[in-house]
């Protein structure tokens, strides 16, 4: 009440950033990245949405607290229905269009995390390292598919 308190993400370290990107990520690296030591042991909660290059229509879910942590469908891109069956409400095609990009649309990394500690440039690096590189990428869909994925399939 007199000021001096220090706020807990003063205090304790505690931090926040949100990772995006508009490739998607060669599912086998990161399902390898998932499956390792996980930036130390500083990240508190992590969330979000990815996408994997050989799953082009379809949004995974990601939720990590502590030592826990799971992954699976999340649902299908806008991008990946007719516009003609969008909702035509205007506040959800506003939604849709703030997140839209040409030429994946809607299709795009979007993962939070939280932490102490938290070596930014490292985790977006590693992070980056499982985006499809610039001959991935230009290969096309029907290549992505090919590629090795260890997720288990969603329904």
């Amino acid at each position: 009440m007199r000021g001096e308190h220090v706020p807990e993400t003063e205090e304790y370290g505690i931090a926040s950033f949100a990772y995006h990107a508009r490739r998607p990520f060669h599912p086998q690296k990161f399902h390898d990245l998932l499956n390792q030591e996980w930036f130390g042991k500083g990240l508190l909660r992590s969330k979000g949405f990815f996408w994997l290059a050989t799953r082009p229509q379809a949004a995974g879910q990601w939720s990590q607290a502590g030592g826990i942590a799971h992954h699976g469908p999340a649902g299908v891109f806008w991008k990946a229905i007719p516009e003609e069956h969008w909702p035509t409400d205007p506040e959800t095609r506003q939604f849709i269009m703030e997140k839209w990009q040409e030429p994946f649309g809607d299709m795009r990394q979007e993962l939070v995390f939280i932490g102490q500690n938290l070596d930014q440039p490292r985790m977006r690096a590693a992070l980056d390292a499982c985006l499809l590189s610039e001959d991935e990428l230009v290969e096309g869909i029907e290549a992505w598919k090919q590629l090795p994925d260890p997720f288990p399939a969603w329904e």
